[in-house]
């Protein structure tokens, strides 16, 4: 016969919780999931990392815009690769690009402009304008 490994409170009926009422619900634990962070489990909280309060707040859905951009030095160095795909054009020594083709909205101004580029975008940072126009090229905003 196999003999049990736990022989305390067998048969009885609460196993040692007082009335068959206690031990009920989420008040027995002092609440459910992390309440009282900031308060009687302060210290639980603290162990486990959790921040107490709010911490800034959600910006609606309808205001968020996510813009696909790209950098002034990329179009430059793809300039080729776009003629050769037929993406942009070249006319009189400088290239026609539409960013709307490549898949981009935005114009940022990160790296170097070596070539005359006419660029057509829905908007451009200042310092992509800058640069466009230092080199001889120029902006175009698509409407």
């Amino acid at each position: 016969m196999v003999q049990q490994k736990t022989k305390k409170y067998r048969g009885s009926r609460t196993f040692g919780a007082g009335t068959h009422k206690n031990r009920r619900g989420g008040g027995s634990r002092g609440g459910r999931g992390n309440a009282g962070g900031c308060k009687h489990h302060f210290v639980r909280a603290l162990q486990e990392g959790r921040p107490f309060g709010k911490y800034g707040f959600k910006r609606p859905l309808k205001v968020i815009s996510k813009k696909a951009t790209i950098n002034v030095g990329m179009l430059d160095q793809i300039s080729n690769d776009l003629l050769s795909a037929k993406m942009a054009k070249e006319k009189d020594g400088t290239i026609h690009i539409d960013i709307g083709k490549i898949g981009a909205d935005k114009v940022l101004g990160g790296g170097k402009v070596t070539k005359k580029l006419v660029i057509t975008a829905s908007e451009f940072s200042e310092t992509a304008k800058s640069k466009i126009e230092s080199a001889g090229g120029k902006c175009v905003l698509a409407k």
